[in-house]
């Protein structure tokens, strides 16, 4: 128990704060423990922060790889819809994994730069395994305008990463109307 509490303090303060900002001695208050309690568990405050964006990454594969075998059944533009308009909401369900997703991204600790981006790449391969059979099977069955694959990922993640930034930036009625007008701009460009 101990150990789970110590990462979700850590999550919420390192969300927060950031790295650099963010001490043992800062996480060890907030659970109400010894700092001396944390080396029990973690080596350091680098293998705390790495595990708790571990685990941030590893949670949003997990809800990807669920929410696409909920829409199984249903058309390539209805799972593209889903996946970009439902992880919108886990963005909104989760703040402060996203908070670290996103500081540690775009203002990484410099000594943990090249760990971060492996971990971040690492998990981005779970998610593209996913898309792409997606993909496939609309290139497959002709619902898609002929490209390759590796173009409409990075399309699809370019505007999953700006609704992501929209996200932080607009009241949740006005990004719903900016979803709703870049998901028909996005599938018109890539649907038949």
């Amino acid at each position: 128990m101990t150990k789970e509490h110590i990462k979700a303090v850590a999550l919420q303060l390192f969300a927060r704060r950031g790295y650099a900002e963010t001490s043992l001695s800062d996480i060890a208050r907030q659970v109400g423990i010894q700092k001396s309690t944390i080396y029990a568990h973690f080596s350091s405050k680098e293998e705390l922060f790495l595990e708790v964006f571990g685990a941030s990454l590893q949670s949003y594969v997990l809800y990807v790889e669920e929410l696409v075998r909920q829409v199984a059944d249903e058309t390539v533009e209805r799972k593209l819809y889903s996946f970009l308009r439902e992880t919108s909401h886990y963005y909104l369900q989760h703040e402060d994994d996203m908070a670290l997703l996103k500081r540690a991204m775009l203002f990484p600790p410099a000594p943990l730069v090249d760990q971060l981006r492996e971990r971040f790449l690492h998990s981005e391969e779970q998610t593209t395994r996913v898309l792409t059979s997606i993909f496939e099977e609309g290139l497959t069955n002709g619902l898609l305008r002929p490209a390759r694959v590796q173009d409409l990922l990075a399309a699809c993640y370019c505007l999953n990463d700006g609704l992501f930034l929209q996200l932080f930036y607009y009241s949740y009625e006005h990004f719903e109307e900016k979803f709703e007008s870049a998901w028909r701009i996005f599938w018109m460009g890539i649907s038949k």
